[in-house]
C-alpha cells in the first residue's frame, strides 16, 4: 500500500509551509510509480482554509486521520509577529506562542501568536496526539508548525527546530530546540524557516524512498537541498 501523507491545515496557515512539501512530496510519488500520496486536510474536514497572506485559500479534501499510517505534516501561521503599533500580541486566555516566518497582517489582522493559539482552540491538538502516540505515523512540521506542537505540550523532551525566532520557545516549552534547518528525531522531523519545507520534505523522500527518488525531484525542481539534517547520533562535536 502507498504510503501517505496529510498536510494538515488552520485558519492563518503560511501556503509556503504546506504547499512547497505538497509539491516535493506529490513529485517524489511521481517518481516512485504512485508510492507516495499527498492529501491536504484539516481537524474538521473537507472546507475551504484561508491562509494568512493576502487571503490565499486553499480546499482541504479530508478530516485529518490520525490512524492512517503515514506522514502527517503541519505549517505554521502568517501573519505579523507583533502589532503595527509596536505592542506586545498575547494571545487569548494567556496562551503562551511563539512566531513564524513573515511580517504581514494575518486574517483579520491577527498576528502570529494568536493565530497559533486559535489553532490549539480546535480539535487540532487532540488529533496531533493521537497522531504522535500512533508508532505507524512520522509527525512532520515546517517553521511555526512545531511551535503549535510545543505549545500543546507535544514536544517536551524531543529535539526539533522552528524559525530562528522560535527557538526560545521551543526550550520554554522543555523542547530540545535544535539550530538546524531539518531535525530528524525518530518519529518527529521537523523544519526551520519557510523555506526549509523545501529541504524537509526531500529529506523524507530520501529516507522513506530512497536517495535516487529524492535525487530526481531535486533535479526536477533545479534546487539542492541546504545543511545536513541534524540527528542525535555519533560522538559529540569538540568546541572549536
Amino acid at each position: 500500500m502507498p504510503m501517505h501523507a496529510q498536510i494538515v491545515l488552520f485558519d492563518g496557515f503560511d501556503p509556503l509551509d504546506a504547499v512547497a512539501p505538497f509539491e516535493v512530496l506529490y513529485a517524489g510519488g511521481v517518481a516512485a510509480g504512485g508510492e507516495l500520496t499527498v492529501e491536504l486536510v484539516t481537524a474538521e474536514g473537507p472546507r475551504e482554509v484561508v491562509s494568512g497572506t493576502g487571503g490565499l485559500t486553499l480546499r482541504a479534501t479530508a478530516a485529518l486521520d490520525p490512524a492512517r499510517p503515514g506522514l502527517v505534516l503541519v505549517p505554521g501561521a502568517s501573519g505579523r509577529i507583533t502589532p503595527p503599533d509596536g505592542g506586545q500580541a498575547g494571545p487569548p486566555d494567556g496562551e503562551q506562542a511563539g512566531p513564524d516566518d513573515g511580517d504581514q497582517a494575518g486574517p483579520d489582522g491577527a498576528t502570529i501568536p494568536v493565530l497559533l493559539a486559535r489553532a490549539l482552540t480546535t480539535g487540532l491538538p487532540a488529533l496531533l496526539k493521537t497522531a504522535m502516540e500512533n508508532p505507524r505515523i512520522t509527525v512532520t512540521t515546517v517553521c511555526g508548525g512545531s511551535a503549535l506542537l510545543a505549545m500543546a505540550g507535544l514536544l517536551e523532551g524531543r529535539y526539533a527546530t522552528t524559525h530562528h525566532l522560535g527557538l526560545d520557545l521551543l526550550d520554554a516549552t522543555g523542547t530540545r530546540a535544535v539550530a538546524a534547518r531539518v531535525v530528524d528525531d525518530g518519529d518527529l522531523v521537523t523544519g526551520a524557516g519557510v523555506t526549509s519545507g523545501i529541504d524537509l520534505a526531500l529529506h523524507l523522500l530520501e529516507r522513506e524512498l530512497g536517495p535516487r527518488i529524492a535525487h530526481a525531484v531535486e533535479t526536477l525542481f533545479a534546487y539542492e537541498r541546504r545543511g545536513t539534517a541534524w540527528r542525535n547520533t555519533g560522538p559529540e562535536p569538540a568546541a572549536f
